[in-house]
Order: structure tokens, then sequence, then C-alpha cells
């Protein structure tokens, strides 16, 4: 017999006599969910490895600003204000994890947490058991050592003969560590395995004695293999004038534990000139040896079964792939924040159909997928000889990675997509993380617009390729955009042809013809709700990996948490962000945070994130609809209406509440009464120099006016907020005071209505500290002020054909004009100033903001006195939590229990 197939025999013979009961099988989930991916993988087409002192060298490459590296001890106890502390959410989120923890320990099961700290080892155990179950470094630098692992395993099994390879499955040798100690096994893997971590104020941390830089130093003595590379800044007096001098240096860990310094590259000057972290790259690139670099994100995990692929994962290089050699691995990414939340869960659910079905179909056939982030596999000698792994142009690059992939493609490059193999990835938890997250995304997808690797793609691509990239790059926020813009044409429409009467004049017409396709068209309804139409390739995914029913059975799952709402949140912050980046430009980097974020977000911080992007937008829509209502024709009647409006009403509602809905116990009225108290706080203090728009209302509103700042933005502004004028031209018509006129001096009374409204709003704008000496004056004139309109308001009811209804359709019409005046002077700020109207204009503002937030906070209100909503409401946001049994309870309700007692 061969003896290669007396091996295999042996080997087999191995596998299947091992004993194992039930006992051993693993309970934990995510230990199941590996192992299930691991043995599914197998069976996928993969090439195979060769041997390790063949296959092709390579290098992981992380870039680092200022993250959390190592949570410390007082970050693991420090309690937020529901008296929380990271390490009771942690025990309570991973109970059996813990278990384990205190067994590896030798530390009892009800052993108080201050036991733990007696001891120094125990500490820096809990320290890493902590964070290695958050985003942080030491989570990323542990995964991806498992590469040096993993090649020392192979190669210290390619080493042993079949005999000593028998003995070894007989002894279960295996499960020891000894292969670690080879010598031979080690130097093979540090030939072919090298992990820079580019941490590009490490220098700045560590003459600072941040806890940074000491924590990156224990992963380097921990990590034999990793490698620190950053900006080293060196102040110097030459000629008796001070000299700053630049050098990138890559260092490593010595015997004694001290930083050895490898390589030290004098640079010509300070590196960072564009955005900040592909600066931060670049500049470290230089340092990776081998024929291939994986960038991973600091936020990423690896396991030690995946990095056992890489070697057959490494062999796609020599490959055929069509027409060109590949040039970037496309590999495929597990979202390990998705199983406490529903947020977390539909993100995760998303970002898992993207990574799987959806690149999957952009590499093959379509030929257009490109470098969408970490943890690509890049040919290194290809892109260091062809402009880098990534692009640094201020602001032009604010989304760097897809820059890669447009340069990879331009320079006759293949970019590919591989699903035998993933690694871990941390995703935004939270609404709020989310919402800056798309921001950010929508925000660079609109500077791509601009940029010249777009136009020489559209232009060297043919047809259907130029079609299929253009889809799935800018096409998707461009579409989006249209589709909501689809939607306020359509309802402006309507509410013309109401305030008008064509509407109506033209519905007798179609009735007395007999015309029914007139009458059809008038009568147009959009019966279906456009934010659940992102949510389809995430179904196909579903029943691509699950089946048909499990699928089904996730999306109703799914709609009873509300996905269909948080969907069509996400297309009204794709819209805002990509939108505002087109007419202004001036996308920034948006630090999301990387937390957990099982907390309560006070009405303040959410009013100040949604206020323009959704809040604004959300009531222009429902007062859209309620004039339609108020003055439009439909001689459907009631149901006509409802079918009419409710996919418009949805929308409305999901960008006004969405953010309350989705915030944990935002329904509890204590909370309420806080959150009330904080926001008014925020919204009457004043701002001044050094006041963040955190703490006052004038300096977030000026923060938010920033964007504007050209002439070619002002004039868009003016021209888009010219829109507001057709409340009033049409409602006023519509008054009983008007007497049915049609004459422009009916619209021309409105006006000065309107300028005296204005006038009301100068004399109560004045401040009484201006006029300490006429305190008693100024009261008087707001009294009489006061009484004089309310006394001609009466008396305009009863002596005139002015009506109440009249009054309410003054508001109406009044409140979109002023909100559009108030939107053209903040354009022309400079101007306003000039004329001394700016604190005029700011009273409105405020007063307006003031009115938005009550009208939003008046339904969570009286929500929260209802104790079943908030319980509701708990139920659906961690619904993930209850069905593992988790005590989310617990963590939500903190030592409030005991506060006050």
């Amino acid at each position: 017999m061969n003896l290669d197939w007396k091996d295999m025999i042996k080997r087999l013979h191995s596998l299947l006599t091992i004993k194992e009961s039930a006992a051993n099988v693993p309970k934990n989930l995510e230990a199941s969910r590996r192992l299930q991916f691991f043995t599914n993988s197998l069976f996928m087409q993969m090439p195979l490895a060769r041997p390790v002192s063949e296959m092709l060298s390579f290098s992981v490459f992380t870039p680092y600003y200022s993250e959390t590296v190592l949570y410390s001890i007082a970050e693991l106890q420090k309690k937020n204000e529901d008296g929380i502390s990271t390490l009771f959410y942690l025990q309570k989120i991973y109970p059996d994890e813990w278990k384990n923890f205190l067994t590896r320990i030798n530390r009892d099961e009800n052993a108080a947490d201050t036991e733990l700290f007696s001891s120094a080892n125990d500490i820096l155990e809990l320290r890493l058991w902590a964070s290695y179950r958050g985003q942080t470094l030491a989570r990323t630098v542990r995964g991806m050592m498992y590469y040096r692992k993993a090649l020392m395993l192979q190669s210290y099994l390619e080493r042993m003969h079949s005999e000593d390879l028998e003995s070894a499955f007989d002894m279960a040798g295996l499960a020891d560590t000894h292969f670690e100690y080879s010598p031979e096994a080690r130097a093979q893997a540090d030939l072919k395995f090298t992990y820079v971590v580019t941490c590009q104020i490490y220098g700045v941390q560590k003459g600072e004695g941040k806890p940074e830089a000491a924590d990156i130093a224990l992963l380097m003595q921990r990590n034999e293999a990793l490698r620190i590379a950053y900006i080293d800044v060196v102040e110097s007096v030459k000629n008796g004038k001070p000299s700053t001098e630049y050098y990138s240096k890559l260092v490593k860990a010595d015997i004694h534990g001290k930083d050895k310094e490898i390589y030290s590259v004098k640079l010509p000057g300070n590196p960072k000139l564009g955005e900040g972290k592909p600066e931060n790259q670049n500049h470290a690139v230089i340092f990776t040896r081998g024929n291939a670099v994986q960038t991973i994100d600091m936020n990423q995990d690896n396991y030690f079964e995946e990095a056992l692929k890489m070697r057959n994962l490494l062999e796609e290089f020599s490959q055929n792939h069509g027409k060109f050699r590949p040039s970037i691995l496309g590999v495929r990414e597990h979202v390990f924040t998705g199983s406490v939340s529903s947020l977390a869960s539909f993100m995760s659910n998303q970002e898992t159909s993207f990574v799987t079905l959806g690149q999957r179909v952009l590499s093959n056939p379509l030929k257009v997928r490109m470098h969408y982030g970490h943890p690509d596999v890049f040919d290194r000698i290809f892109h260091i000889t062809r402009g880098g792994i990534s692009k640094a142009s201020r602001i032009i690059n604010i989304s760097e990675d897809i820059f890669a992939g447009f340069n990879s493609t331009l320079r006759q490059g293949n970019i590919t997509h591989h699903e035998y193999i993933q690694v871990g990835k941390g995703r935004d938890v939270g609404l709020n993380q989310i919402a800056l997250f798309e921001g950010k995304v929508a925000g660079g997808n609109g500077e791509q617009v601009l940029s010249r690797d777009i136009y020489r793609l559209g232009q060297l691509f043919d047809f259907f390729r130029m079609l299929s990239f253009y889809v799935t790059t800018v096409g998707f926020y461009f579409c989006t955009m249209l589709t909501v813009l689809t939607v306020y044409i359509f309802l402006y429409g309507k509410t013309y042809l109401a305030l008008s009467g064509v509407g109506e004049s033209i519905q007798n017409r179609a009735d007395i013809q007999g015309n029914k396709a007139l009458s059809v068209a008038l009568n147009t309804q959009f019966l279906f709700q456009i934010g659940v139409f992102t949510a389809i390739p995430m179904i196909l995914g579903f029943i691509l990996e699950e089946g048909v029913l499990t699928a089904f059975v996730s999306f109703i799952t799914m709609q009873f948490q509300l996905c269909s709402i948080f969907f069509t949140f996400s297309l009204g912050t794709r819209t805002h962000y990509f939108g505002r980046t087109i007419l202004h430009g001036g996308a920034k980097y948006r630090a999301t945070g990387r937390g957990f974020v099982v907390r309560h977000i006070k009405f303040a911080e959410n009013y100040r994130l949604y206020s323009r992007s959704h809040f604004v937008k959300g009531l222009e829509v429902a007062l859209l609809l309620v004039i339609f209502l108020a003055y439009g024709f439909n001689n459907s009647g009631a149901i006509g209406y409802i079918l009419l409006s409710i996919s418009s009403w949805f929308m409305a509602l999901s960008w006004l509440f969405a953010p309350y809905v989705f915030n944990p116990s935002g329904f509890e009225w204590q909370k309420v009464v806080e959150d009330f108290r904080d926001w008014t706080n925020w919204l009457f203090y004043r701002g001044g120099i050094g006041v963040k728009g955190e703490e006052s209302w004038e300096a977030w509103w000026d923060e938010e006016l920033a964007h504007i700042h050209t002439f070619r933005g002002r004039i868009l502004e003016t021209i888009l907020s010219l829109r507001f004028f057709i409340f009033q031209y049409g409602v006023v018509y519509h008054m009983h005071a008007g007497k049915e006129s049609t004459s422009l001096s009916v619209y021309w009374v409105s006006w000065a209505v309107l300028g005296g409204l204005f006038v009301l709003l100068m004399v109560f704008s004045l401040n009484p500290k201006a006029m300490v000496h006429f305190q008693l004056l100024l009261r008087l004139v707001k009294s009489i002020a006061l009484l004089v309109v309310l006394a001609g308001l009466v008396v305009a009811i009863a002596m005139t054909p002015l009506t109440v209804l009249d009054v309410l359709a003054s508001i109406l019409a009044y409140v979109p004009t002023g909100w559009g005046i108030l939107s053209i002077a903040v354009a022309w700020k400079p101007i306003v100033k000039r004329f001394g109207l700016w604190k005029i204009v700011r009273s409105l503002a405020r007063l307006y903001d003031a009115g938005m937030g009550m009208i939003i906070f008046v339904p969570i209100a009286i929500c929260s006195w209802f104790p079943f909503i908030s319980t509701f409401q708990t139920r659906l946001l961690f619904n993930q939590a209850f069905s593992r049994g988790l005590e989310i309870s617990l963590i939500l309700a903190g030592n409030n229990q005991n506060a006050g007692i």
C-alpha cells in the first residue's frame, strides 16, 4: 500500500476513534458558531496549501491612534449614571465565560469582585478578559497573533513523521502547547509572518506617561512578533534657531521588556498633511514585508481555526481569476457585536448580507468589487509600486479605503472575494453610533462623486460594468436621495393641487367626461414603504444561508422589533449627509466611539444629533400631510387619504421618534423628567468663548451653520428655502377673512401681519440685562404688547369674518414662512450681522428649536405615564438578550432602586 494512503488511513482511524461525550460539546453560542462555520468552510472550494516553508510570506497591518488598548481597573469599576460598571455589564452579558474565567484563575464563582484585586496577576488577567470582549487593540492583537500560532503548529506537524503524529494523537499531545517552544517552528513562523501596528502618537503618549503607551508596551512584551511603528518628533536647536525633525520608527520589545529600535527613517517634514488615518498607514507601510499585506482595523478579531486557512487564501494570488491576476483578496467578516440589542442585530444582519451575498456578486460576475475596508489582503508588491494602499488627500479621501480599490482597478488589478475564511468585526451598537457611522460613509460617497477616480472609472468601464459600478457605489446613495426627493415632490405636488383648487377642478372634469385614467392619476397612492426595500438583500441572504422558513420567521421577528422604523430612519441619515456634501462639501471624519451602549441617551443629545437631519424634515413632511388633509379634495374619503398618505406618515413619524423609540429606558417617567430639565438647561444656556455645543444651544447652533461658507452654498440654500413660502401663499386664500378673494392684496396683508409678529418678537427678545435701568418700563411694554395682541385677536374674531379656524390656519401658513426666512437669514449670516439683526435671528431660531422640541417631547411624556410601554419597549430593544436568558433588566435598572433609599 502507498505510504501516503497508509498515513491518511491512520489519521482517519485516529479521528474516528476519538471518544467524546456530550458533556464535552461546547454550550457557548459563540463557540458553536465558530465550529459550525469552520466545518462548513472545509467543504468549500479553496486552493491546496503549500508547506509553510514554501508559502507566501505576509504581514498584517493595523492603524491605531488613541483608542482603548486595555481596560484599566478604574475603567472597569467606573459606574455610569445608571450605576452600572463595565465589569458588571460584561459579567451579565457573558455569564458562562465569566464562570470559566473564575475557574481558570482558581476563584470561587461567588467570590466578590474585590477579591480579584488582591493579586497583580489576577488584576492583569481580569483586564485582559474584559478587553478581549470589547472593541480594543488588545483583542485585535490577540486575534492577529493567532496567525503566528497557526503557522507554528502547521510547521511543527509537517516536521513530524507519521508515527510521531499517530502517537501524538494517542497521547492527546496536540492539546498541549509544546509546539510553541519548537525553535524550528518559531523560526519558520517568524520568517513568514509579521504584525505591524502603526501607533501614530505612541512617542507622544510615551513621553507624557499615558497609560495607553504602557499598555502597548505590555502587548509587545506578550507578543514577540508584534512591531510598533510611530512618528517620533525631535525638538532641537540648530544655529540658535529651534528645529523640529520627524522620524518614522519601528520598535519591538527586547528581552528586558524595553523598546528596541529596529528602523528609523528621517522624514522631510510633518507627514500628517491629509486625513489622519490614511497618513498613519502611509508612513508605516514601508515596515511591512512579504508578498502580501492584510489590512486590519483596530476593532477586529481573529480566530485560531480561521488562521489555519491563511496559507490556502494566499494561494489565490496564483490562481486563475480572469484576465488579470488578483491584486486584492476580499475576506468575509463576522460582526461579533450583534448579540445583545435589536439595533446591533439589524446592523449585524445588514453587514453580513453585504460581506457575503453582496460582495460575492460584486466580485463575480459583475467584476466591480472594490476595497470597502479591512480585512482585505493586498498584493504588497503590486500596490507599494502603484501609490500604496491608502489615499490621504484631505476631505476628498474621507472614505480612504475604497480609493485603494479604485486605484487597483484603474491599474489593471483584479479584486476577488472569498468566503471560506473570515475575521471578526466590531460594529456600532447604539443608534447614535450607527447614525454617525452612516453619516460618515454617506459624506464620503458625496466626496467620491467629485473625485477624478470615479470619473476615470466611468470613462474606462464598458456600459454594463459602468452601470454595475454606479449602482454599487455612489449610485446607491444618489438613488436613496432621489427616493426621498420623490416623496417630497409627490407631497408638494399634491399640496399645490389642493391649495390652488386645480385638483378639484380636474377631478370634476374627469368625472363629467368619465376619464378614469385621469382620475386614477390624480389619486395616485404611495402604498409601499420605501425604507423596507433596503432590507431586501438581507432577506435574500437569510434565505440562502438558513432556508426559506427560517428567513421568513427571522423577517417577521425583525418586523416586531420595528426594523422598518430603523431602516426608514437610516434612509433619512444617508439622504441628509450625502445631499449636504453634494451641496456644500466638507465631509469630515466622525468618531463614533466603540464602547458598550446599553444606557439611556438624554433627550438633548438626541436632539442635537438629529434636529437638522431628521426632525426638521419629518415635521415638514407632516405639515404637508396636514395641509393636504385640511384642503385637499379626495372623492375616496378617509380610506383614500389613508392609502395615499400612510407611507409618508410612517416616514415622518419614524424620522421624528425613532431616536427615542430605540433609546433604552426612553419611556421611564423619572428619566423623562430628568431629560426635560437637562434639555431646558441646554436650550437657555448662553454661549461664549470656549463653550461647547454639548453645553449650550447657542454654541451648537453656530456649529450647525459652519457648513454654509461659500457664495455658491448660500445661493443654493436660498433657492431651496423658497419652498417654505408656498404654504403661506396657498393657505391665506382659503381663510374666511379673505372673503374668497383672489386679489394679491390678501397676500400682502398676510405679510403685514407677519411683519407685526416679527415686531412683537423683537419686543419680547429684548434682553433685560441690557436694559438694567429700565426693568420696570421693559416689563410694562411687554405686558401692554401682549394684552394688545390678545385683545386685537378677540375683536377680530368677533367683528370680522376671521374665525378660530383661520387662526389655526394662519399657524400652518406662518410657521413654514418663518422657517424659510430664518433659513435664508442664516445662509447670509455676514450680511445679517452687518445690519445688526443677528440677535433677532438667533432668538427666532431658539423659538423654533424650543417648539420642535416640545412637539417631540410631549408624546414621549404622555407615553411615559404608562409603565407597560416602557416594559414593552425594553422587550423590543433587547429581545436578543431575553432569548439568551440574559439579565438585561439588571443592567438597565442599575442601582437606581437603591438610590432613593
